[in-house]
């Protein structure tokens, strides 16, 4: 798999199509009962997704719950999933937030817990227009020698990555992939015919669709799950068999809904069903709160019915 740090650092060499892989899962960040980082349990959780067809980790996300975790935390959680699963598997470790110079700061030490590349988010709250914003990301990727995955949510962060302003970031040779959440079809297929970013579906709805139109793979949050049937999606669109690839996305559907468009966030969705399964996860952090009995039965009844499908 090709190096991501040596693309970000060699501006005349050819970007990868697919720089951190093509199945990314947004993991859950474990927690003890007592709500610590649970180190041991990450380093499973990720070696089990990888071996079930991940070939890339996002870590510090989203559904990372990195808004509650600690500087120390995210860098000890990016040592001990690159303990587990070695070299061959990219570690994508979010460092966004509303403050450039914190941002900068953890992408320095992203980049020594040793991942290989940095999720950067929109700042959030202050809402900065796209001038500032490009600035932003551009301190950002001049900090480190790690790559950039930009990450469009406008949902959360309350400003959107404009297409124009992503055509100019695709300029910079450590700006290289694009997590994408805006819901704007016609602006990603815009910015995929004038750039080489290698953009990545955040939403599951859209890992087939963004797949069919030229991205690189996807940054899933039912892969916490469901991690071989994700995979399996894009294997079959790579295989040739659209109408297969079609078939299990479509599939995968009220698993998709369940998880992440039900009322709850996807954090709390897929640490109830990975609890419910055996597998390591432990309680989310406040503001959040962990799912009820109800809520989680019913999470269960969707996941069988999807696996007996």
């Amino acid at each position: 798999m090709t190096n991501a740090r040596d693309t970000a650092r060699s501006p005349r060499r050819p970007r990868s199509p697919r720089p951190f892989g093509r199945t990314l899962c947004a993991m859950v960040t474990p927690f003890t009962e007592a709500g610590t980082l649970d180190l041991d349990g990450a380093r499973r959780l990720a070696a089990q997704l990888v071996a079930e067809g991940c070939d890339g980790l996002v870590l510090n996300g989203t559904t990372g719950e990195s808004p509650t975790t600690t500087d120390r935390e995210k860098a000890e959680l990016v040592t001990a999933v690159r303990d587990a699963v070695g070299a061959d598997v990219s570690i994508v470790t979010g460092v966004g937030t509303a403050d450039t110079r914190h941002t900068v700061e953890l992408a320095l030490a992203a980049e020594k817990a040793g991942a290989d590349g940095v999720l950067v988010v929109s700042p959030y709250y202050s809402r900065p227009p796209q001038d500032a914003l490009e600035a932003h990301f551009l301190e950002v990727a001049e900090a480190s020698g790690l790559p950039v995955m930009l990450y469009d949510i406008p949902g959360r962060t309350g400003t959107r990555i404009e297409p124009e302003t992503l055509i100019r970031l695709a300029a910079h040779p450590a700006i290289v992939a694009v997590k994408d959440c805006s819901y704007d079809f016609l602006g990603i297929q815009k910015v995929l015919a004038r750039t080489e970013l290698a953009y990545y579906a955040g939403c599951d709805e859209h890992i087939l669709a963004l797949y069919a139109v030229g991205a690189a793979g996807c940054v899933s949050t039912v892969a916490n799950v469901v991690p071989s049937r994700v995979a399996a999606i894009l294997d079959a669109f790579d295989a040739g068999d659209t109408a297969r690839a079609a078939e299990l996305q479509l599939r995968a559907t009220p698993l998709i809904e369940a998880m992440t468009a039900a009322g709850l966030p996807g954090t709390v969705t897929s640490k109830a069903l990975l609890t419910a399964l055996g597998r390591p996860a432990g309680p989310v952090r406040a503001p959040l709160r962990s799912a009820g009995r109800e809520a989680a039965d019913g999470l269960r009844a969707v996941y069988e019915e999807f696996l007996a499908g």
